[in-house]
């Protein structure tokens, strides 16, 4: 698992994060662990069908305009790319 060296934290920062863990019940390495974590990962995976329902109803699309994409929509099996 990688490990990440933080130099030249201030006193005060590490005085608080200390303070923190201690609030959470946590190790400080632990409390800094999800300090990290929920800056870089979104709180919610982002579900593909939940977000197109949510455009198509930011769009207010009715039912007949999804019945006319479904007629013109190709229904054709997708051919894969050949690279050569």
């Amino acid at each position: 698992m990688p490990a990440v060296t933080i130099r030249n934290l201030s006193d005060e920062t590490h005085r608080a994060l200390r303070l923190r863990a201690a609030h959470h019940g946590r190790s400080t390495e632990a409390e800094i662990r999800d300090i990290i974590e929920a800056a870089v990962r979104p709180p919610e995976r982002v579900k593909l069908g939940s977000l197109l329902v949510a455009i198509g109803r930011d769009a207010e699309l009715s039912g007949s305009d999804v019945e006319a994409l479904q007629k013109i929509r190709d229904k054709a099996p997708a051919e894969p790319k050949i690279f050569e």
